[in-house]
């Protein structure tokens, strides 16, 4: 399975109706949790069936895709599994009890309530949402796939525009010539990590460099709260916008941790044979608040899982050691 990501552009009117989809979304998941909450021995089923219910009650909701709909008890149910296998694993501290989301981001269809143009180049929503048609702006080819092949269609709102996501379902692996090596890899904050060979990355601190924009930002969205000198509608528009500024710088820093990760664990898959690495238990890690802040930074989780990934896709051998 693997996701490919495109920018879409629409118009202003087609924006409202995204974000109209995505509260729909919020409260379809809200309503099946409460749904689950009320109801002793609900099942995955039960909640799907739910949201049939919640589509004649309420017109808004029927105005959604029903696999979108689908969709969104799927994510309250997801939510109560992950709790269940928290119990289950024994898990010291809180297990994670499913709540009400205050905000979502996204909504998802499966494979009805959309169509792709015949070039691929644009995507069209046919439900009563009435997203209409949204041209695909990226490098990703979707030609080379089958209709057949797309699982799932999502909307994504992020802070620098709207995203249409593609989960296609293919295989991912490629075949590569032994490289006769391999490598023990130490992450640490002062270095990336060191190798069993001696040889060091150096660690990038992306939050660190950008932390002087990040507080500039976060000190206009708080004078516009405080602001008190204009109207009151002019004050709500002006810290939405520097919220979005915020939000974007926030933005920028993520997917700079997030390309660095993705860069630095293929180079070292590709380089090896078998890969060794600690496993750390970060969320325990971040429990020291004199290092919380370097240790999120270095992205030490994200490393690992595109460790993991590159493993599997290039054949290599992945060893999570004790850190003892």
């Amino acid at each position: 399975m693997i996701v490919l990501e495109f920018k879409a552009k629409g118009r202003k009117h087609q924006y409202s109706a995204i974000d109209e989809a995505i509260r729909t979304v919020r409260f379809i998941r809200n309503s099946c949790l409460r749904y689950w909450m009320d109801n002793k021995g609900v099942n995955k089923f039960d909640l799907n069936k739910y949201s049939a219910v919640l589509a004649k009650k309420f017109p808004f909701a029927n105005e959604l895709n029903s696999t979108a709909r689908q969709s969104s008890a799927e994510r309250a149910w997801s939510s109560v599994v992950r709790f269940f296998d928290n119990c289950k694993k024994k898990l010291p501290g809180k297990k994670g009890f499913p709540k009400f989301q205050k905000y979502c981001r996204s909504v998802e269809y499966k494979q009805s309530g959309w169509k792709l143009s015949p070039d691929k180049k644009s995507i069209t929503f046919s439900d009563k949402k009435e997203i209409g048609k949204l041209k695909l702006k990226g490098t990703w080819d979707l030609w080379r796939f089958d209709k057949k092949q797309i699982k799932r269609v999502r909307i994504v709102k992020r802070a620098d525009g709207y995203y249409v996501q593609f989960c296609i379902s293919v295989d991912v692996i490629e075949e590569l010539e032994p490289s006769k090596s391999t490598v023990g890899l130490d992450v640490g904050l002062k270095e990336f990590y060191t190798d069993s060979d001696g040889n060091s990355e150096p660690n990038p601190r992306f939050y660190r460099t950008g932390e002087k924009r990040l507080k500039f930002y976060q000190r206009r969205v708080s004078r516009k709260k405080k602001g008190k000198a204009v109207g009151h509608a002019t004050r709500t528009s002006n810290r939405r916008k520097a919220i979005n500024k915020l939000g974007r710088q926030h933005l920028r820093i993520s997917r700079q941790r997030q390309e660095h990760a993705k860069r630095i664990a293929r180079c070292v898959i590709r380089s090896n044979d078998l890969v060794a690495y600690e496993d750390l238990r970060v969320k325990n890690l971040v429990k020291n608040h004199c290092l919380a802040k370097s240790i999120n930074d270095a992205g030490w989780y994200q490393f690992r899982k595109w460790l993991e990934h590159f493993g599997a896709k290039f054949g290599r051998i992945t060893v999570a050691v004790n850190p003892a």
